[in-house]
């Protein structure tokens, strides 16, 4: 029977070395045209070099610290002189390569000792990096100084400000927990970000249901009111603007129940078959209407969305977000529960989001899930109702029509699964949380 410590010393040889051959093919296809001899690491060397990193950290034991370090400084001296020696002849200033070959080494020995899984994966992100290089600069070039400043607010936002703020209510009400309003501001921005990201990953060529839909995640209020001055100004025809009306407010709903099921998972089976039977309903009116389109030619109709993360924007939404808060838990203790309600359909009528995540903190707080349900639902509604006014208003009868027909079937159908599903489904979650 094999040595057991023998077996796991060729299987970790053999990734070191699986790890130096998978960089080599990438590096050696990317210069398979170089003549022969001309290049200083290709399949070949990478693939001892992290055959050279693993026997190095196999010796470890025998050769103490300083051994290894010593081993360690040799190669890299020697690879780094015989690199430097190409880049003087070849005039090239890039560095990748070199780091790449002294990562090799680095993964070859790491893999003698450490997680196997770990060595494999930094393995293939290495090989990623450097087989999308032009890819990569491709995409750099087209990057903006807004879309760059907006990615670091966010990522500072996330990983700078949101540790830096206390896990605690801060307020006589005890609603408002500054650690957990940022996290939820910084969860609306990422996707009003992504919104704009998608929109200009997949282009005007997708046209206006793309557009609609990737509008939809940053607001479906603009998008519905930017696609009504579309076809007021004759840029789209009525039903393609209704169509993708239609399909903003579906992508809108379906917002709501990803963040019910983020922040407030016991209102989910309250609220989420309600909610999907709209979105269904929406999608469904959505390519009705563009089936029976006869006007449209597949014009672009594209949002032309700005990068919607400001620090400025980021500050008014924590801040309407933090009195939706406020109000809603004034609210229920001097009225009760069902003091929610008006106000939901109040602020709905502004914002849904912002009543979604006021409820989902609530509930957190002790709030009857059927309750958060009710006022998330009468938020959509009023939501759904006010973006119809802003369609009539800014696009004319006919592209109001469309919507409002859309969103009339919706609403019967969210309806009838409220009143004769949601009392069967609700219960059954309830007993098993129970």
């Amino acid at each position: 029977m094999p040595d057991p410590a023998l077996l796991e010393m060729f299987q970790r040889l053999a990734m070191a070395l699986g790890i130096g051959f998978l960089v080599g093919v990438e590096r050696g296809w990317k210069h398979r045209d170089a003549p022969e001899g001309t290049r200083a690491a290709g399949l070949r060397t990478h693939a001892v070099i992290g055959l050279m990193g693993g026997m190095t950290g196999a010796m470890l034991p025998a050769v103490g610290a300083l051994g290894f370090l010593a081993l360690t400084l040799a190669f890299a001296g020697a690879f780094i002189t015989f690199k430097v020696r190409e880049s003087l002849r070849d005039n090239d200033v890039s560095v990748t390569g070199t780091i790449a070959g002294l990562l090799v080494f680095a993964l070859g020995a790491y893999a003698m000792w450490g997680d196997l899984r770990i060595a494999a994966a930094v393995g293939v992100v290495l090989v990623g990096l450097l087989a999308f290089k032009d890819a990569l600069h491709d995409w750099l070039d087209s990057v903006t100084w807004k879309e760059l400043r907006s990615a670091l607010l966010i990522l500072g936002a996330t990983f700078i400000a949101l540790p830096l703020l206390p896990d605690r209510t801060i307020d006589i009400w005890g609603a408002i927990n500054p650690r957990e309003l940022w996290l939820l501001t910084i969860l609306v921005a990422g996707a009003s970000f992504a919104g704009y990201v998608a929109v200009r990953v997949l282009g005007s060529d997708i046209g206006v249901l793309a557009g609609a839909a990737a509008g939809a995640l940053v607001s479906s209020t603009v998008v519905t009111a930017e696609l009504g001055r579309r076809v007021k100004t004759g840029e789209t025809h009525a039903m393609v603007g209704g169509a993708a009306a239609a399909i903003a407010a579906a992508i809108s709903v379906s917002r709501v129940i990803v963040l019910l099921a983020i922040t407030a998972v016991p209102v989910v089976p309250e609220a989420a078959p309600a909610l999907a039977a709209a979105v269904l309903v929406f999608a469904g009116a959505a390519f009705a209407m563009r089936l029976l389109d006869r006007e449209g030619d597949g014009a672009d109709s594209s949002q032309k969305l700005t990068s919607p993360l400001d620090l400025w924007s980021v500050a008014k939404f924590a801040a309407f977000l933090g009195a939706v808060i406020i109000i809603g838990r004034i609210i229920a203790d001097a009225y009760g529960q069902a003091g929610l309600l008006p106000f939901a359909a109040t602020a709905g009528l502004a914002d849904v989001d912002a009543v979604t995540l006021a409820a989902s903190s609530l509930v957190r707080g002790g709030l009857d899930p059927a309750i958060g349900a009710h006022a998330v639902m009468i938020a959509v509604l009023m939501n759904t109702l006010a973006k119809g006014v802003i369609a009539f208003v800014t696009g004319g009868w006919r592209y109001a029509a469309l919507y409002f027909a859309a969103a009339l079937a919706a609403t019967i159908a969210a309806a009838a699964v409220w009143f004769l599903v949601t009392p069967l489904i609700a219960p059954m979650f309830q007993t098993e949380a129970a």
